[in-house]
């Protein structure tokens, strides 16, 4: 059973043999940790004025200011945004995406450095289940929200996809890999999973349980 939470759903699934009925009987079972999982998830950011998210860990404002000009930026702790009101959303989107090319970017390329590793590209994309990905062909790809995130879970994160650089896949020796270039596992991976599903889900409307 998994809670995809960029879409609010839940997804049952079952061996090919196994009676429909079964999944019934599984959520039911279940319905305790499904409860708290979607209260998580209830709880996600909202790119709206006066809404307070996080950048690289740290709260800002979103203020909406019609009568400037320049689409979304930020200053002095606060997300300022130009224009109509029906474009904060995507304007505090695209201004997000572009501190996360430049900190993440910033970020990989010192970290590459430092283990002697040579990433060919690091795209800054929009997916719907992952954080990162490492291609064959040296080629990383991050998640943008991940500008929200706290220093040391950016640097997990980071080091998980370098590391793929030298192991393509989850072995042991990949995890030594990955613990040779940051300190930070157990606390990222258990802040992403207390806030990850909800940042999965910042700036996305709320859509029902299906």
């Amino acid at each position: 059973m998994r809670l995809a939470p960029r879409q609010n759903a839940v997804t049952v699934t079952l061996p090919a043999t196994c009676p429909p009925a079964h999944a019934i009987a599984f959520l039911h079972n279940n319905r305790n940790w499904l409860a708290s999982r979607l209260k998580r998830v209830q709880n996600a950011f909202s790119f709206e004025a006066g809404s307070i998210i996080p950048i690289e860990g740290v709260p800002h404002r979103i203020v909406h200011s019609p009568a400037q000009r320049g689409g979304a930026w930020i200053e002095n702790g606060q997300i300022l945004v130009s224009g109509e009101a029906a474009f904060i959303t995507r304007r505090v989107m695209d201004c997000l995406r572009h501190q996360a090319l430049r900190v993440l970017g910033a970020e990989l390329r010192d970290m590459a450095k430092t283990a002697g590793l040579n990433p060919t590209r690091l795209d800054i994309r929009d997916p719907t289940s992952r954080w990162g990905s490492c291609s064959a062909t040296g080629r990383i790809m991050l998640s943008w929200r991940l500008i929200m995130a706290p220093p040391e879970v950016r640097h997990y994160l980071i080091a998980h996809e370098l590391s793929h650089l030298v192991h393509m896949n989850h072995s042991n020796q990949f995890w030594q890999q990955v613990k040779r270039l940051t300190p930070h596992r157990q606390r990222a991976e258990a802040w992403l999973r207390h806030h990850g599903p909800n940042l999965m889900r910042a700036g996305q409307q709320e859509l029902p349980l299906t």
